[in-house]
């Protein structure tokens, strides 16, 4: 039977703020393999991404506040061993799509637990931490999403969205830790965010997601879908609103930069995303 803290750890629900590249991907599949569809989001937000929380948690043992976790509990073996079951059967899984996805899945999971590993922990890293979840949460992502979803298996993904995926994911990365700068020190950790302070964090959070804004609206004109980027970028216009508003009283008081505030923002983004993305994906089949 699993124990509170493996279900806890392994954290379901933030599956959900990494839904949109899923969704970005699948709406840009000329021809839809709906099974398929279906499949790799089993295996994308019931097996590999809680997996990959879960094998972080159980090498982080956070004591204080991690992203969706207010008051996380300690992990047991039973974590581990339950985050080596589910890679197992994402991976099995995988190879009724195509071998071509399976090898991305792998190659997912093992940067994955590079990132997390004591071994390696590529996550002390600043920038080779920061690369490493911009790669795979995005641009590999989309990728494997575009080719497993689509009737062909094409791997000829758009260069656009792959790069759109990269930067909206290394937008908001950042700013998801700029409330653990401390705990992250502690722990031997240095974050991008922390790298670049949190006023820096903000900064360079507005920069990219003005990048990946540029990068959108060239995808979508240059493939005659211009409304497309309406909807994305009025749907998004909550999301700026709070960031905005947020930096200016972080501006005048760092302590503001908090977990309540910070997953506020994250919850705000992903709500916004996901629902400019499902717009575009049922626009389809309207």
């Amino acid at each position: 039977m699993l124990q509170r803290s493996t279900i806890q750890l392994l954290r379901f629900h933030f599956s959900f703020f990494l839904l949109p590249v899923y969704l970005f991907a699948l709406g840009m599949v000329p021809v839809m393999d709906t099974k398929a569809a279906w499949l790799v989001f089993i295996i994308l937000h019931l097996l590999v991404y809680p997996a990959s929380n879960g094998y972080n948690s159980y090498m982080d043992r956070d004591e204080g506040s991690i992203g969706g976790l207010e008051k996380p509990m300690q992990p047991t073996k039973q974590l581990f061993y339950v985050t080596i079951a589910m890679d197992l059967l994402a991976v099995v899984l995988s190879f009724f799509i195509s071998t071509i996805f399976a090898a991305g899945i792998v190659a997912y999971i093992l940067a994955s637990r590079a990132y997390s590993y004591r071994g390696i922990r590529l996550k002390q890293y600043a920038v080779a931490g920061y690369a490493t979840v911009v790669l795979f949460q995005g641009a590999v992502t989309f990728f494997l999403v575009y080719h497993a979803c689509s009737e062909d298996k094409s791997l000829k993904a758009p260069p656009g969205g792959i790069i759109a995926a990269a930067l909206l994911i290394g937008a908001f990365y950042p700013i998801t830790q700029v409330y653990q700068h401390e705990a992250d020190r502690k722990d031997g950790v240095q974050t991008l965010s922390a790298l670049l302070g949190i006023r820096g964090t903000f900064i360079f959070t507005a920069c990219l997601y003005a990048a990946a804004m540029v990068v959108l609206a060239w995808l979508f004109w240059q493939r005659h879908q211009s409304m497309n980027f309406y909807i994305i970028a009025t749907a998004m216009l909550p999301a700026l609103v709070y960031f905005f508003s947020w930096a200016s009283a972080v501006w005048k008081n760092t302590s503001m930069a908090d977990f309540r505030r910070t997953m506020q923002m994250n919850l705000i983004a992903s709500l916004c995303s996901n629902l400019a993305f499902l717009i575009i994906l049922t626009g389809r089949f309207i």
